[in-house]
């Protein structure tokens, strides 16, 4: 006999899959145990039961993200089925947003590199040795 999924709860690591946070459980598995994933303001196992109305916070590389869990679902549907699981706080989004904006507006790395690359021409005039050192005095 299967139980309700609204009463008894869902996988942590299965409900971030089908949310769509993660492209397999092993990677959502991966991302719990590294820490990067709680569930109401604890640190959370991969197996901790989600319920409706917990409060999710993770990070995908620099992106931060709060969430509620709005529904759980077994299954991965496709990406409007999943964004109805959750709901992003506004402060999350707030603050995605400038975090965005900040990465916009930075200067690219590459733009500081003056003059590059050396060339073939340039590495062969930085050495200060004769290549064919094999002459008669």
């Amino acid at each position: 006999m299967k139980k309700d999924a609204a009463a008894s709860g869902l996988r942590l690591d299965k409900w971030l899959w089908a949310a769509r946070f993660y492209k397999t459980r092993a990677l959502a598995v991966e991302e719990i145990v590294k820490g990067r994933v709680t569930v109401n303001g604890q640190s959370a196992k991969a197996s901790r039961e989600v319920r409706l109305g917990d409060r999710i916070h993770l990070r995908q590389g620099v992106i931060e993200r709060e969430l509620l869990v709005r529904g759980l679902s077994h299954i991965r549907g496709p990406a409007p089925q999943a964004q109805a699981l959750y709901e992003e706080t506004p402060d999350s989004i707030d603050a995605r947003e400038r975090a965005a904006e900040a990465r916009r507006l930075a200067p690219e790395p590459a733009a500081s590199i003056v003059q590059g690359r050396p060339t073939k021409q340039d590495r062969r005039a930085l050495a200060d040795w004769d290549r064919w050192s094999a002459q008669i005095d």
